[in-house]
């Protein structure tokens, strides 16, 4: 036998407490009527009472709330195994944490906004393997491919600009480094990155990265955050605590969304999608069930689990007729005249 939750049986022991309750009830029962009357006059005045009749009642009730608790405990047997078969895709987070996504245009930044999107998406993942890539002038995989959804939200909580040595944008090296070392090469197709960056590239040509990507099988959904037109200042805090605003020349440095660039990195891969957030938010967890969960999936895994026959009917039925027995049973003797 199995129980599917054996933490119901801990009421058990209040069984004993509610019998020993029901056994003083009948004992002061018994000592009341012999108070009432004379011990020879006692028979006659309680001619209809049963001491028998009243102790059954309180059995069958007894028994009827063990095998409830007992049914909510959820007791199984007819073990058979059976073959569960895990279905998803591999996909890759591609996040940049250049100083450019510390930018305020979205509060509280661009970055951490990165960072509560990617964790309502991992939130809802089921069977797909998730990795993290951080890239900013250089490229680094903070989680390699996993079911541990745990280590993935710890590996992306610790994102910032210091996850990468060093500064700048790098987009196509970031995507030759998921293509090269995230993925498994074998496998040509159900893989994805999900590449979240305001498209600000320094020559490491992204689209012929995404082209290469694509031909191995991968698939890029690029998410375009940041203000397309004016521009954002990038915020810096010096070793005091000091903010001020990084500046090229005398003058501040302006952060904009380069959407056409990330376009044309989605649209290079085979059913890419390009996202233009710019200032405004995303659901990406509805993004991620609609593009990737409903996409065609791999078998990942085949694992053998064992199935039992849920039985707690047998017991709450049990309980149902003590009650209704119980029921059936009166506390008085029928008397003569």
């Amino acid at each position: 036998m199995h129980l599917g939750d054996d933490r119901f049986l801990m009421a058990l022991w209040a069984l004993p407490v509610v019998a020993a309750v029901i056994g003083y009830s009948l004992y002061r029962r018994s000592v009341l009527l012999r108070r009432l009357a004379d011990a020879k006059l006692l028979p006659e005045l309680a001619a209809s009472a049963s001491r028998l009749r009243p102790a059954l009642k309180s059995i069958l009730l007894l028994g009827a709330l063990g095998a409830i608790t007992f049914g909510l405990a959820r007791p199984q047997w007819n073990a058979t195994p059976q073959e569960v078969k895990r279905l998803g895709r591999d996909v890759c987070f591609v996040i940049d944490v250049s100083r450019s996504m510390l930018a305020e245009d979205l509060a509280p930044c661009r970055l951490e906004r990165t960072k509560m999107w990617v964790r309502d998406a991992l939130s809802g993942v089921r069977g797909d393997r998730v990795a993290i890539v951080a890239f900013a002038g250089s490229a680094v995989v903070k989680c390699p491919l996993t079911h541990d959804y745990g280590f993935a939200r710890m590996a992306l909580d610790n994102l910032s600009p210091e996850s990468v040595n060093r500064g700048g944008t790098l987009i196509g090296d970031a995507i030759r480094l998921a293509t090269r070392e995230v993925f498994d090469t074998d496998e040509a197709s159900h893989k994805d990155i999900l590449l979240i960056t305001d498209g600000e590239d320094m020559d490491s040509f992204p689209v012929e990265a995404a082209r290469a990507a694509g031909e191995a099988g991968i698939r890029i959904i690029a998410v375009g955050i940041g203000d397309e037109n004016v521009g954002t200042r990038i915020p810096i805090t010096d070793e005091f605590g000091r903010q001020s605003f990084v500046t090229h020349e005398g003058k501040p440095v302006m952060s904009r969304l380069d959407a056409q660039t990330l376009r044309q990195v989605a649209l290079a891969s085979r059913g890419g999608q390009y996202l233009n957030v710019s200032t405004g938010t995303i659901e990406l967890d509805k993004v991620y069930e609609q593009l990737i969960r409903q996409a065609q999936q791999r078998e990942m895994a085949t694992t053998e689990t064992i199935r039992y026959e849920e039985k707690f009917q047998i017991f709450l039925g049990l309980a149902l007729g003590l009650v209704f027995m119980e029921g059936l049973i009166s506390g008085r003797r029928r008397t003569t005249i």
